[in-house]
């Protein structure tokens, strides 16, 4: 590029920091991008070769940068939009600050509200299980983008999936137990895992698949850096816990996820017990109540694996690209 200061400020030089250096502009971020860039905003306009780049031209890539470096919580230079009729200097650190936001895109200083509706049952609220046989619950979720650059926007701009698990229903020996262990999951918090690295969302470090509250029992798995980025067509497990409390040792959480494709995710949950083999235990649990949609807490009694979303905040930029994604619940 030409831009230097004393020089001419040509129209590539605007459209570099806009649109066409490689690594790292403005539209690159902003508007549709590509994989893990981009939020889906309205791109800012270029200027043809011979063109001549306005003040309202430059005032929007100067505000769209200040923009993202308030929606990704990034420290940018201090500057002042162009007016008209006012001469035009160069700005410094333009390419220091694209950098900068580039590399801390998948950072959002807020998030949007919790989305607790779903389609469908997410509660067993049927008994299973008969003495001391083992039994299988298995929780299917799909949560549908409407298209697949939709699906990356959300991403993209600090968007989470998010698992919670419960039950609270009493009447058999073993339901005690697992109304224990179901709370010792916590939260299970799947993000894009943007630029391959950790991200800070609403002040919390988020990396692919990240575990909030529980604590206790026998993790065996969590997929620390498997995002949505990481995902495949075949089932990847991201989360097992495992009761840590005899005789029940043989019962386990786990979920998995799956790329179904560009624009759906597969959260399938199973709650597993292998049979009780303490003398005068039983194996079977009790039904409840379900929780019922919408909701962001478990809120019935029945065994519940519960999938929400946090959307990205949508403070600092001019539209929610990624649309409202719809989440679809089963058990078997």
């Amino acid at each position: 590029m030409t831009y230097s200061q004393g020089g001419l400020i040509q129209a590539t030089d605007y459209n570099g920091f806009a649109n066409d250096t490689s690594g790292a502009n403005v539209n690159g971020i902003w508007a549709t991008g590509a994989t893990d860039k981009g939020y889906g905003q309205t791109a800012i306009s270029t200027v043809a070769a011979a063109g001549t780049v306005t003040a309202t031209q430059w005032a929007s890539l100067v505000n769209t940068i200040s923009s993202l470096g308030s929606h990704t919580g990034t420290t940018i230079t201090s500057r002042s939009a162009p007016t008209t009729g006012q001469t035009i200097g160069i700005l410094a650190a333009l390419n220091t600050d694209l950098t900068s936001i580039t590399t801390n895109r998948g950072n959002a200083v807020a998030s949007g509200t919790e989305y607790g509706t779903f389609t469908g049952t997410t509660s067993k609220t049927t008994a299973t299980g008969s003495g001391q046989a083992a039994w299988t619950i298995t929780f299917t979720h799909t949560v549908t983008f409407a298209s697949a650059n939709a699906l990356r926007y959300f991403f993209n701009a600090g968007g989470i999936v998010r698992l919670k698990y419960g039950k609270s229903s009493t009447g058999t020996d073993n339901d005690p137990d697992w109304n224990t262990f179901a709370g010792l999951c916590g939260s299970i918090n799947l993000t894009g895992r943007v630029n391959g690295a950790t991200q800070t969302i609403a002040a919390v470090s988020y990396t692919g698949t990240t575990r909030i509250g529980g604590g206790g029992g026998t993790q065996t798995t969590l997929a620390t850096t498997t995002g949505w980025y990481n995902l495949t067509v075949s089932p990847t497990t991201i989360f097992q816990l495992n009761n840590a409390t005899a005789p029940y040792s043989g019962e386990y959480i786990r979920t998995t996820a799956t790329a179904t494709s560009s624009t759906v995710l597969t959260l399938v949950t199973t709650w597993v017990s292998d049979g009780s083999s303490g003398a005068g235990t039983t194996a079977d649990i009790t039904g409840g109540t379900a929780t019922a949609s919408p909701s962001t807490t478990i809120t019935g009694t029945a065994p519940t694996t519960l999938v929400t979303y946090i959307p990205p905040s949508a403070t600092y930029l001019t539209s929610a690209a990624w649309g409202t994604p719809t989440i679809a619940a089963s058990v078997a």
